[in-house]
């Protein structure tokens, strides 16, 4: 038997952490996502001007909220192509808990854009999304890819549910740099809302019309579930400001947005910003090519130089240390 235990909401704001949570009576789950001193260090560490940084912080919040449901093991990956300013966000999500990012944009074209104009759908441009899992082995690779059409994370992130996994969804991001007596610090946070109940009919999307119907020939409409569009109507409250905040509990949050309902919180999962690069990775990596190739590799120093792209860490290497090939 089931038992529910009913305590007193916590008011302490836990950084760098993940909360699931689920709403029994509307059939919703979800996860909101807080991030503090990891993305801080991923965003400075790169010195990226504030929009790019807004940018990457809003793709590591939605990284963290989708991968976070992997349970012991993988990865998770978030990245962007595109034409646009920021031609490429790259995210890594190693289950448990591990994130790091990057991103590549054009420095010119970013300085030449009017004030007014620098938003998240600018620049990205278009291109395409894609989100791929891999857990191993064992088990299939999986990718999902939309396509980037002047839209924004948050939009491209609702049209990859709605078409590729099929469930009612609404994902909220927000990034901030909080400005202290000890300096600037960027914070990030997230949340996400998914309708599960254990009806699949209850759970199916709004048909789209086909395109190809015969000319005027009505187009069937479709009713969204109550419960969906309750659970809906009470998380697009919140604000941008209640995401971020280091004063604000995720569990009081949750609260202000679903104590009529009643929300259930579960076990709080932390978020470690960690960068997977070693000196055995890169040897490895350079024993693959040729010797003429690392030949080529070769700068005025007389070394190999590899700069690691999510941390940034440079590493020197002695071309005298790899065998030459016969």
């Amino acid at each position: 038997m089931n038992t529910t235990v009913t305590r007193p909401i916590s008011d302490v704001g836990t950084d760098d952490s993940v909360l699931p949570y689920a709403v029994e009576p509307l059939d919703v789950r979800g996860r909101m996502v807080r991030l503090g001193p990891a993305i801080d260090r991923i965003l400075a560490r790169h010195v990226y001007p504030a929009p790019v940084a807004r940018l990457l912080g809003e793709a590591v919040a939605l990284t963290v909220l989708l991968g976070s449901s992997l349970k012991s093991e993988g990865r998770f990956q978030m990245q962007t192509k595109s034409d646009g300013i920021v031609e490429m966000l790259v995210v890594d999500f190693d289950a448990p808990d591990r994130v790091r990012a990057f991103a590549r944009f054009n420095e010119a074209a970013l300085a030449a854009l009017p004030a007014g104009q620098v938003d998240s759908a600018t620049l990205l441009g278009t291109g395409h999304l894609a989100f791929s899992i891999d857990q191993g082995s064992e088990m299939s690779r999986y990718q999902g890819v939309v396509p980037l059409e002047g839209q924004g994370l948050e939009a491209a992130a609702h049209q990859y549910f709605r078409q590729s996994e099929q469930i009612p969804t609404l994902v909220r991001l927000a990034v901030a740099e909080n400005l202290t007596g000890q300096g600037s610090h960027w914070r990030a946070g997230g949340l996400l809302l998914q309708f599960l109940p254990s009806s699949s009919e209850r759970q199916r999307q709004i048909d789209l019309h086909p395109g190809d119907a015969p000319d005027g020939s009505e187009h069937a409409p479709f009713t969204e579930d109550d419960a969906w569009l309750e659970a809906l109507s009470l998380a697009s409250t919140v604000e941008d400001h209640e995401l971020v905040d280091p004063l604000l509990s995720s569990e009081r949050l949750l609260y202000r947005l679903f104590h009529e309902r009643g929300v259930k919180v579960f076990e709080l999962q932390p978020v470690v910003e960690a960068c997977r690069c070693s000196t055995d990775r890169i040897r490895d990596m350079l024993v693959r090519f040729s010797h003429q190739e690392r030949l080529d590799m070769v700068g005025d120093n007389g070394h190999i130089g590899i700069t690691c792209e999510f941390c940034s860490t440079h590493r020197d290497f002695d071309p005298a240390d790899f065998s030459p090939e016969a």
